[in-house]
């Protein structure tokens, strides 16, 4: 593993642009399996890491789903896609807790689309783990702002998977 997973207690993911890409052009987030691939350096580096071992660090994953919102795909299958994202990305089945998602339609007010600190804040919550020894990766200034409204780290993804600035 050549950039080690280290420092922090609790990684979380944004999923879309980050982990994966969607396979379908002018959509944003897959509505089925075969929709969507890992970004390059994905795979390799979660899967590195052992991450449900004591002392090991968490996975959680937080992503805007504001497809399920607006009808084009069923909270239930958004959810399963997430956890077929942590499966191929990282090799672990992660608790419901750690995978958040928001299926509000945008332009709803609520507490957890991103940047809003809601998905961060109950993944932190979930695992008891505090925002000092919590990093947020991912990929837009949207993932930006709801770290630094949890008060936690950022990594921007394409640093932590070395991309180049059009990968």
């Amino acid at each position: 593993m050549t950039r080690p997973i280290a420092g922090y207690r609790l990684w979380i993911f944004d999923a879309d642009g980050t982990l994966r890409r969607t396979t379908v052009p002018g959509q944003p987030c897959p509505r089925a399996q075969h929709e969507w691939v890992l970004l390059p350096g994905v795979r390799d580096l979660l899967q590195a890491v052992r991450w449900d071992g004591p002392g090991e660090p968490r996975l959680g994953i937080a992503s805007n789903q504001d497809q399920v919102g607006a009808g084009l795909i069923p909270a239930t299958m958004a959810r399963q896609l997430l956890r077929e994202l942590a499966r191929s990305a990282a090799g672990v089945d992660l608790p419901e807790p750690a995978i958040q998602l928001c299926p509000h339609a945008l332009g709803v007010a609520c507490e957890c689309r991103k940047p809003r600190p809601g998905m961060l804040q109950r993944i932190m919550g979930y695992y008891g783990i505090g925002p000092g020894a919590t990093v947020f990766v991912g990929d837009n200034e949207s993932d930006r702002a709801a770290a630094r409204a949890a008060a936690v780290a950022f990594i921007e993804a394409r640093d932590l998977f070395g991309w180049s600035q059009s990968a």
